[in-house]
């Protein structure tokens, strides 16, 4: 039976607004704005991103083909992946506008901030927790911040103000944090504790309109800002106090065991993986920023192109792609609603140097798998002039249902990569 509004009448205007009293109040998105058939039921599937990035760089000349298109011939690492041919996009001569230093770049792959090298550095937002502003309330937990790494202060994810988000290392306390039901005391003072952080922010809120009256029309403006982000944030504490109560999905897997070694990043970071497909089947989280810090392996990055030191470097990433393929496997062979889970995940794997040997930040090697695009081929731009990559990070969040036609130094969408 149809819904009340999939009537044979014109969806109501995206920029419909309400106006009365001299008060003008956009409208979210409404039933009412989306067409009588097909497009409602693809607004309500559950669009997913995951992003990768490993940050010694990948030897290139096993990464990327000399052919473009979609007949290009595999590479050495890319044959790890040949299973999923067809459900990603291989990218070559895409490099972040302006990002420079080397290994300090690392800290910008997934907010494309120019010269992190520079004093007085001060990052932009990441794309995951641009996107968690948006539509991070759809799950428990907005996002999942995520590291590889023996040392803390490893992040992909940065606030709105450029602040670092502190990374879960640990495998096992993620497992615990996604499935372990914390006992009645502990969700009580969970509940007890956001509310207290909700009437500090009614506070802050009365005083500021107080303030507001006495203050310039400039003044105004960007205390109107600052409201603004408050009642946002007060939403989102309301949105947390309600998921204490509600009981957290009940899984058959055990909860992995860490393991302290930091020459097995390859080993902890399947384990970590494992976990992040358990968080997406489970609808926990649909935002997962990943860094996986191999600088255990840093020295033999210099490799001045000796053989033997080639040869084990290609050794240690290949097992790279290996974990990656069986991430993607996973996804694949997982449905929801009669579709994979690859096909509503994007997973963005890549890092922040084209050639740690050189400690380049040019021509990155970079693939998309999954999430609902037209996959199957090699993007090749570029390798001088480099197309920019933070174009993709705005596909990206339009595949998630954002609308924006610019992140970063994104100004558009990528050339050449189509939804399906």
């Amino acid at each position: 039976m149809q819904p009340p509004f999939a009537i044979s009448r014109a969806p109501l205007s995206r920029r419909t607004f309400l106006r009365g009293a001299g008060l003008t109040i956009s409208l979210p998105l409404l039933d009412a704005m989306i067409p009588a058939f097909g497009a409602e039921s693809a607004v309500a599937v559950p669009r997913r991103m995951v992003a990768i990035e490993t940050n010694m760089g990948i030897l290139p000349q096993f990464f990327f083909p000399e052919k473009a298109g979609k007949d290009y011939e595999s590479t050495p690492y890319l044959e790890r992946l040949a299973a999923h041919r067809q459900n990603m996009t291989v990218f070559s001569g895409v490099s972040l506008p302006g990002v420079t230093g080397g290994h300090v770049a690392e800290r910008c792959f997934l907010t494309g901030t120019p010269h992190p090298e520079r004093g007085g550095f001060r990052n932009w937002v990441s794309i995951d927790q641009f996107a968690a502003e948006r539509i991070g309330n759809k799950t428990r937990y907005p996002s999942l911040v995520l590291a590889m790494s023996s040392e803390g202060g490893q992040t992909l994810s940065f606030t709105r103000s450029g602040a670092p988000i502190s990374a879960e290392r640990s495998p096992k306390k993620l497992f615990q944090t996604l499935f372990v039901q914390g006992r009645p005391e502990e969700v009580a003072a969970n509940v007890e504790a956001l509310k207290q952080g909700r009437s500090m922010l009614d506070f802050v809120s009365d005083q500021s309109k107080r303030l507001n009256r006495s203050l310039s029309k400039s003044d105004q403006a960007r205390m109107d800002q600052y409201l603004t982000s408050v009642r946002e944030l007060e939403q989102r504490l309301h949105s947390s106090e309600e998921w204490e109560y509600k009981p957290k999905p009940i899984v058959t897997a055990k909860a992995p065991d860490d393991i302290d070694d930091a020459k097995a990043f390859v080993q902890k970071t399947r384990l970590m993986l494992e976990v992040i497909k358990l968080a997406l089947e489970t609808d926990s989280s649909r935002l997962v920023s990943l860094f996986i810090d191999t600088t255990v392996i840093h020295n033999i990055t210099h490799h001045g192109n000796r053989p033997e030191v080639l040869s084990e470097l290609r050794g240690h990433e290949e097992k790279q792609f290996d974990a990656l393929g069986s991430f993607l496997s996973a996804l694949n062979d997982t449905k929801e609603e009669g579709q994979s889970l690859l096909d509503r995940t994007m997973v963005l794997y890549g890092t922040c140097m084209g050639s740690a040997n050189s400690h380049s930040n040019s021509n990155l090697p970079v693939l998309l798998a999954g999430g609902g695009f037209k996959h199957g081929q090699h993007l090749a731009f570029d390798t001088q002039n480099n197309y920019p990559l933070s174009n993709l990070f705005v596909s990206m969040l339009q595949r998630l249902g954002i609308e924006t036609n610019e992140f970063s130094t994104g100004k558009g969408t990528f050339r050449g990569l189509e939804m399906a």
